[in-house]
Formats: C-alpha cells, sequence, structure tokens
C-alpha cells in the first residue's frame, strides 16, 4: 500500500439516485461493460487504501448498494438517509473515519475513470505543499455544468463557485472542479460544522470548504488532471451511453 506512514482513508458519495439516469436503480449501479460503476471507484481505491480504510456513503437503495460494493471488498458504511448536499453527505461519514488517519480523499461514485496514479498523484501533491485541502481540477474548453475555480494570487484557490451561483465573469472561468478533493482530517470536522445552506440549492456544498480554509490563511491547491475524460461523472442516459464507448475504447 502506498503512503502507509501516514493513514489515508477514501470517502466514496454514493448515496444518489441520479434522476436524469431514467431509472428507480441507484445511479452508482448502473453498469458500464457489464459492471457497477462504483466497482471501477472502489478497484482504483484499492490501489492507494486498504479496504478498512474506505468508507462508501450510502441512501438511496442503500441495501442493494451495499450489497453490490461488498460483492468487491468489505469497506466502512456510512448512511445518509437524506440527500442534503455533498458536504452533508461527508458530515454523515466523519464517524467511520479511523482515527489514525492523517488526509482524507473523497471521491464519487459516480466518476468511474478516476485511476490510482491520479488518486495517488493528488495525495502525494498534497502533502508536498503542506495543503489543507487539494482539489483535483480539469481544464474545459466547455466548462458548463460544472464548478468554477476562482485562484487567487500566487497558485492558491480562493473558493469554488457552482454554475447556479456564478456571475457572468466567473462562468467564463475554465479551470473547473472535478469533484474530488483530499482534505487534512483535522481541518475537515470542523470546517463542515461551518457549511451553509445559503445557495440557490440549499443544500450543504462540500465545496464552501475551500472558501472556509481560504479565508482562514489555510493552503489550498489544485492539480489539474491532464485526461479531461477520466473526472466524466456519469449523470444521465447519455453520459452512460459516452463512458461505455470511452471504456470500450480504452481497452481495445
Amino acid at each position: 500500500m502506498a503512503h502507509s506512514d501516514r493513514e489515508t482513508a477514501i470517502v466514496i458519495l454514493a448515496a444518489g439516485l441520479g434522476t436524469r439516469m431514467k431509472s428507480d436503480k441507484a445511479k452508482v449501479l448502473h453498469e458500464i461493460m457489464g459492471k457497477p460503476m462504483v466497482h471501477y471507484v472502489l478497484e482504483a481505491s484499492l490501489s492507494v487504501v486498504d479496504s478498512r480504510n474506505i468508507i462508501v456513503v450510502i441512501g438511496c437503495q442503500a441495501e442493494q448498494v451495499r450489497s453490490a460494493v461488498t460483492e468487491k471488498c468489505e469497506v466502512r458504511f456510512a448512511n445518509q438517509p437524506e440527500q442534503l448536499g455533498t458536504g452533508h453527505a461527508v458530515q454523515c461519514a466523519l464517524s467511520q473515519i479511523p482515527e489514525n488517519v492523517a488526509d482524507v480523499i473523497i471521491l464519487c461514485g459516480d466518476v468511474p475513470f478516476i485511476s490510482a496514479r491520479t488518486i495517488d498523484n493528488l495525495l502525494a501533491r498534497h502533502r508536498e505543499a503542506a495543503n489543507v485541502v487539494t482539489v483535483l481540477s480539469v481544464n474545459l474548453e466547455e466548462p458548463r455544468g460544472y464548478g468554477r475555480i476562482i485562484v487567487a494570487k500566487g497558485d492558491t484557490i480562493e473558493r469554488i463557485v457552482e454554475e447556479a451561483d456564478a456571475s457572468d465573469t466567473e462562468k467564463a472561468v475554465t479551470l473547473v472542479n472535478a469533484g474530488i478533493y483530499c482534505v487534512k482530517s483535522d481541518f475537515l470536522a470542523g470546517a463542515l460544522s461551518r457549511l451553509n445552506t445559503d445557495n440557490q440549492q440549499k443544500e450543504l456544498y462540500l465545496t464552501d470548504i475551500v472558501a472556509i480554509a481560504s479565508s482562514a490563511g489555510q493552503r489550498v491547491g489544485t492539480v489539474i488532471s491532464p485526461d479531461p475524460a477520466e473526472v466524466i461523472g456519469v449523470n444521465s442516459v447519455a453520459d452512460l451511453k459516452l463512458a461505455e464507448t470511452l471504456f470500450r475504447k480504452r481497452s481495445m
């Protein structure tokens, strides 16, 4: 296992239904190449940490998701009975994070292309820079739908603004949030307790921990993924078809 000197935990967010999937099946159970997409995220995670340091947040169809995950490996589970946002999902996972963990990596169960190499690189860069939060980002020519990363002087991140809350100037930013983070565990709980629902979606956004850290003068950095396809989220039937096509190309 990499980085065994300082324990790392991985939290995988897998509680959503995914209404745009036009199905009553939990989003992460939709299959790509005959495998539930959450399995791809688990495989990448298992190359970075031990399974006992993986926490999967479940909600919609909790038992089915638990069963699909357990087919792959024994992990810890956290329940998110109501989906009140990404920040709330990580709050639900806090009690399952082992005490000896120094850094927490947060992944999405619907981002199946994420690689162990990218996760490892995010963790390494997070530690080298002594960041409190490190965000995986990507440059997109068409950033529509993604949260924009607002960079301050130097290369530190000031905040992430969700598209629904962004001004026209902010919408022109092409550096976007991939929804994957590495966070110092001793910062995480306090930051999560300060989240509020003062936004368009009336949800607890995990992205707000960036502004909490930067306004306190703590280091927030970013690692830009060289491969935009790696951070594609599968949110709709069309995305699922695209993912299937991409996987076929990559496995040829």
